[in-house]
């Protein structure tokens, strides 16, 4: 027989290799010392999720500069520290045995077995996610999804939560939280997935998890000093971090919709295209929502906004078609807009509006899923067969994402209260900083750097004070008070006022 030949090239003389169907019988996809294991996966498949896992670790920093333009000044590094924090903390207890609670291949329905421990026998057998990948890039791939629902749920700890608790509550809440809503929701053993529930990219284990969670954390910690009176006033300090955040997210949330198709294929493609969409829709409706009540073009509630669609969107990413996206970002947004309210109507200090914007926005992704998922769609991968929504007259999908919301919402919610009583009850774990801290500001008290360094300045500036004046200028300094651009001193009776700016 003679070499294959197309358009004058000989293939058999390219240097390529040739996929093949997957044959192997031991865990670990074979033994790469006798064999090529990269044979049984598309080289485009495996790029696309590398730089999806990247993406997704872009998200975190953009939680991070997104929560810490909300706070203060004198809490902002804090909360850019946590978030980071949250993908070391939450990557090594996915490598010890978060991977293996949620994605083992010998799970139960809720969650799984320690098979994988360490990441034993992970490596080039077919993925538990999808036969197109390996076990090992599904894994950390799946690992940043974790790294950021942790890091989502931690900014209720704002500016009066103390750190080292803090940490606890990441290791100790992904195994006990996230871990099982993520295997009953995304493990094919899982009870969820078995029911039927839709959820593409993280509605539930993601967005309503964190929310609810972040919901528990608020209310177990108490209100900010001051907060619900006119003592103090509570406005983001930087509204260029706020847009810098967004900014992250939306470009990360490409591959964290897009790459839950896991392969490089129209659904992800379709998944891209919804995502931007959304955001883009949500941005526009809060920002006119907020013009409505204000008749002022806020840069928050635009990226509020944009924020809430893309979470909205999330659970239906990979199965709507693309007109649904305008629904979902008009619709989320508005219901995270509104859902803002909660918080006032249960005396609750959510000072990131973290339930609003993610438990709210997650609910009302999965329950649109359940109207607008179509069986095309989630067959544009060439393998996945559902039988859609009402699109499809497929009626009882409302049931299961319900169910599926509801319940997970609940086991984050309630989980998550019973995590911190047990932490605050241990001796140097208590959950809140001091009276005192609070009033420093939590960088300073609890790490001792500062998100900016005008503190450090206005101490060298007013050095030269009299005793007293320097007494006051360095408590002045402490709380990011310094003078005023015509140089005259703050005056004693607005201080708090003035302070509770900063």
């Amino acid at each position: 027989m003679s070499d294959p030949v197309v358009d004058g090239i000989n293939l058999d003389a390219l240097n390529y290799t040739i996929k093949v169907p997957y044959n192997g019988s031991i865990a670990t996809g074979g033994n790469s010392l006798t064999e090529d294991l990269n044979v049984f996966y598309d080289a485009g498949d495996i790029a696309w999720m590398i730089t999806s896992t990247a993406l997704v670790l872009l998200m975190i920093p953009g939680v991070g500069f997104f929560y810490s333009g909300l706070a203060r000044r004198k809490s902002a590094l804090s909360l850019i520290w946590l978030s980071i924090m949250a993908t070391a903390v939450v990557s090594f207890q996915w490598f010890f045995w978060g991977y293996s609670l949620s994605f083992s291949h010998t799970a139960g329905k809720y969650i799984g077995d320690l098979e994988n421990i360490g990441f034993r026998n992970t490596l080039a057998a077919p993925s538990v996610g999808s036969s197109k990948i390996p076990d090992l890039l599904f894994a950390v791939y799946q690992g940043m999804f974790a790294a950021i629902t942790v890091a989502l749920a931690v900014g209720a700890v704002a500016e009066r939560g103390r750190m080292l608790p803090c940490v606890v509550f990441m290791f100790v809440w992904s195994t006990l939280i996230y871990d099982p809503i993520a295997c009953w929701t995304w493990n094919p053993h899982g009870w969820v997935y078995k029911m039927g529930g839709l959820d593409f990219a993280g509605g539930t284990p993601v967005h309503i998890s964190s929310g609810c969670a972040a919901l528990a954390y608020s209310i177990m910690l108490g209100k900010r000093r001051g907060h619900g009176t006119q003592l103090l006033n509570y406005r983001p300090h930087n509204v260029t971090h706020i847009v810098i955040g967004t900014v992250f997210l939306w470009v990360g949330w490409f591959g964290f919709n897009a790459g839950s198709a896991l392969s490089a294929n129209m659904r992800a493609v379709m998944a891209a295209v919804v995502t931007n969409l959304a955001a883009c829709m949500g941005g526009i409706t809060w920002c006119v929502l907020d013009y409505r009540l204000e008749k002022k073009w806020s840069t928050v509630g635009f990226c509020s906004g944009v924020v809430a669609g893309l979470v909205a969107i999330t659970p239906g990413s990979g199965f709507v078609p693309a007109w649904a996206a305008v629904i979902y970002g008009v619709v989320g947004a508005a219901g995270a807009n509104y859902a803002t309210k909660v918080k006032f109507w249960l005396g609750i200090d959510d000072a990131l509006d973290i339930f609003a914007e993610h438990a709210v926005g997650g609910l009302i992704g999965n329950i649109l899923t359940s109207f607008f998922a179509a069986d095309y769609i989630a067959h544009l991968d060439g393998a996945t067969i559902i039988p859609g929504g009402w699109l499809n007259h497929h009626w009882v999908q409302l049931g299961y994402q319900l169910a599926d919301s509801v319940s997970g919402g609940v086991y984050s919610f309630g989980g998550t209260c019973l995590i911190l009583f047990v932490i605050n009850l241990i001796p140097g774990l208590s959950l809140r900083v001091s009276e005192e801290a609070e009033i420093l500001g939590v960088d300073d008290a609890e790490i001792g750097e500062f998100a900016y360094d005008y503190v450090e300045l206005t101490r060298e500036v007013l050095n030269g004070d009299s005793d007293e004046d320097s007494k006051y200028s360095n408590h002045l300094a402490h709380e990011g008070v310094a003078h005023l651009p015509g140089g005259e001193k703050l005056g004693r009776s607005s201080d708090t006022d003035r302070i509770s700016r900063l």
